[in-house]
Formats: structure tokens, sequence, C-alpha cells
């Protein structure tokens, strides 16, 4: 596989931070430019971070020095620099689709973890052992921007991670309705207990937009390509609350789902233990070595144990069984910064740099 040069738009946030981290020793990206707000333009990146880096892990050496350019002010000097950027900005969402569209019309491709372009018809909102074959909707977006190379693309939202993949195998028993109760980490909100300390011993009933994006977003994950747009799969609902809980990383749901035909707990952990598609098979450099983990364990997962397994990119399954209203009900955890935002846009990018979109 060649070599591509890549940026990172937002650079100084958490994700922003877990992509540098992620990126570090790549095989396939080399990191030539750091972006961020004009506050920050001008500044070493570790000036500019100082005592806001987040993870656990320190600052890589290699990009301490690396100057920061401005994210929109010098959009013109960043994309002669690269093949294409990873973008995760703090900013309103009308500008965010601005942004991005900018550097999508300059034949520069946008990996996004933002949310703002998630509904728009023609954008591909890619989880790879998921939906790979929605990229397939790149040339009908290329057409609408009036590019050749330049598009965007987006990751889902944090908290599908820990119970989408779950339901993507079962599918063929016809889902029909879902209830999901995300118990979601602090950093989803780009927080440490030493930032955030009114959520030491605390939990909290409301986060803002999530459960909008956790009822509307799978149904696009699901979804087909038709006359030009992705339509999404209106067969099955989806139900969610959305709390935030005093947990460093990794995002917990407890979900309940109805099928058509309804399924023995046998043929679901079996179709758990050996799901396999299209990018499970590529063997991206990012791909975990199982996608799915089920654990027989009626403790598990848990957060501490499972959020880290396999690099933080599987899905860690737990304590299915039937359930008195709906036909089944199990535990879903995932890695939130990892699996649910900059790991799987990493592996997003190179499940479309496989695949020749970029």
């Amino acid at each position: 596989m060649k070599k591509y040069n890549v940026g990172v738009i937002g650079a100084t946030g958490m994700v922003g931070q877990r992509f540098l981290l992620l990126l570090e020793n790549h095989p396939w990206f080399d990191v030539k430019v750091l972006a961020a707000s004009g506050r920050s333009a001008g500044k070493t990146y570790e000036e500019a971070v100082g005592d806001r880096w987040r993870l656990t892990a320190p600052m890589p050496e290699k990009f301490k020095n690396f100057v920061l350019k401005d994210a929109t002010a010098d959009i013109d000097a960043i994309v002669s620099e690269v093949d294409f950027v990873f973008c995760a900005v703090d900013m309103k969402k009308d500008e965010i689709r601005a942004l991005e569209e900018s550097y999508a019309k300059r034949e520069c491709p946008v990996i996004s973890n933002n949310s703002a372009n998630r509904l728009v018809p023609d954008v591909p909102m890619i989880v790879p052992e998921i939906n790979p074959e929605h990229a397939e909707i790149i040339p009908f977006q290329r057409k609408r921007l009036g590019t050749k190379k330049g598009f965007i693309a987006v990751k889902s939202n944090c908290s599908l991670q820990t119970y989408v993949p779950a339901l993507q195998p079962l599918r063929k028993f016809g889902i029909e309705k879902v209830l999901v109760c995300t118990y979601q980490a602090i950093s989803g909100a780009g927080k440490t207990f030493a930032s955030w300390p009114e959520m030491v011993d605390n939990v909290i009933p409301y986060i803002g937009g999530e459960e909008e994006k956790s009822e509307i977003e799978p149904l696009k994950l699901f979804g087909s390509i038709e006359n030009g747009v992705i339509v999404p799969d209106k067969s099955m609902s989806f139900t969610a609350q959305c709390i935030r809980v005093p947990v460093t990383d990794g995002h917990m749901g407890a979900v309940f789902a109805t099928f058509r035909e309804k399924p023995s707990i046998d043929e679901i952990i079996s179709l758990w233990d050996n799901y396999e598609n299209e990018a499970t098979r590529m063997n991206l450099p990012s791909s975990p070595e199982k996608f799915l983990r089920y654990f027989r364990e009626e403790n598990r997962p848990q957060t501490r144990l499972d959020r880290d397994n396999d690099g933080g990119m599987s899905v860690s399954l737990g304590r299915l069984r039937p359930d008195t209203q709906y036909d089944i009900k199990f535990v879903g955890m995932s890695h939130n910064t990892l699996r649910g935002a900059a790991g799987g846009a990493v592996l997003m990018a190179e499940l479309l740099c496989a695949k020749g979109y970029i």
C-alpha cells in the first residue's frame, strides 16, 4: 500500500489528540499538517495544547514542534500538502458543513468525526464492518460537489458502536423495534474528571442531541443506495435514553429488540462469534482481531476490563437473554474515543484507500 500524506483538522481537542496517538506510527498514513482555530495558528502543537492534553498516554514527541495552521484561513496551504484530512473540530454545525465542503471542493477528501454532515443523503456514514458498500455513494456526491477527488465521509455517533454492530448480523430475522439505554463516559464530552469535577459521584440523565442521533442514525447505517442517495431503512424503529456516567472511557448500552422471526439465543451467539464481512476480511491495519466479542460470564462486559480489547477497536457483548416484553435483551460496550471516534475514522479511511476512493 502506498503512503498517504494526511492532515488533522481540530488537532488540539480530545479526539484530535486521539488521532495523533493512532497516527504516530501508522503504516499507511503520514501526518504532514496539524490545524486548529485561529487562536492556535502559528503556535507549536505543544504550546497550543499546553496543559489541555487529555489522554493518559503522553503527547507524541514527533508532533510537539509542528506549527499549527489555521483550519479555515489556511485551507489552500493545507490541501497542497496532503492527500486527505481527518476532521474533528468544535464549531457550529453550519460552520462545520461549510468548512468540510470547502476542503472537499478543493479536491481534498474529508474523513469527518463531526455530526454536521451525517444526515446529508449523499454523504456516506460508514462503519466498515457494517456498511462498506455505502462508499459507492461517493461518485454521486462528487457530481453534486463538482469534484473529481474531493468528498466527505463521516463516522456515526460514538454511542451507536455499543449496539448497532451487534444488530447487523441479526437483520436477517427482521428487526422491528429496538430500545436502548446508553451509559456514556465523560470523554465523550471531551472531559476528564479534573476538568469536570461535577461528574465525580454523579449521573446526569441528559446528553444534548444524543437520543435523536441514537434513534435516527442506525436507520441510515442500515439503509440502501437508491437514485444517488442513501435511503434510511424504515422497516424498524429505535427509541433511546442517553445518560452520562462517571466513567473515563467506554460507552455501554442496555439493548432490547423485537424481530419478525424470533431467533434463538444460540443462533444469535453463533452469528456474533462468526461474524465476518468484506471489511473484516480485508485485514486493514486498524481492524480488530475479532469485531464482535461475546462474553458468557454474567458480569461482562465491564468498562474497565474490556474497553481496550483489540486496541479499543472491538465491540464487547454480553448478558444475552430472553425478555418479557421484547424478544431479547443484551449489553454492549465499546471504547468511545477509539472504536467510537478517532479509531473508527482511521479504519474508515483505510477502507476507502483500499477500495480506491482516496
